[in-house]
């Protein structure tokens, strides 16, 4: 096996930036199709974190318009949202700190739901080898998501 089949099985053929599918069949200059991003990789090795777990599976065109930059992970479009932080920032203190931390805030009960499942099922992608756990509480007249970590150092 390549190593890019290796990597896409490891991330499940989605793409680690964008969480969509990755067209296996597709050709590596099509901007749907497969490539590795290993810039993750290169943090590694500066012992700045571990939750990338290594080289992911990305879209040639979410991995070419990242670029050299940290990339922004895209919230859902279907849920009213606050204030929404970072998600990579987020990840890189939960991994670093671990604890809680407060993501989003939400008008609702609901979205407040909603995007706590979300965000459980896109960090179980985001960051495979550090699961979270995320609460909803009311504050402000609002409600707050906040996601929690055993600290992994």
């Amino acid at each position: 096996m390549s190593q890019l089949e290796d990597i896409a099985k490891q991330d499940n053929w989605r793409c680690w930036v964008c969480d969509e599918p990755v067209d296996r069949t597709a050709s590596a200059n099509d901007p749907r199709g497969p490539s590795v991003d290993s810039r993750t990789t290169a943090k590694l090795k500066k012992g700045a974190t571990d939750y990338a777990g290594g080289e992911r599976l990305a879209h040639k065109r979410c991995n070419t318009r990242k670029g050299a930059v940290t990339p922004v992970i895209p919230w859902p479009s279907t849920i009213m949202l606050v204030e929404p932080a970072p998600l990579i920032a987020v990840a890189e203190r939960l991994d670093r700190k671990g604890g809680r931390e407060v993501v989003v805030r939400c008008a609702d009960r609901k979205s407040a739901d909603q995007t706590a499942a979300w965000l459980v099922d896109r960090f179980s992608r985001l960051a495979p080898g550090m699961p979270v756990e995320a609460s909803v509480e009311p504050g402000g007249g609002q409600f707050l998501v906040a996601l929690t970590t055993a600290r992994r150092r």
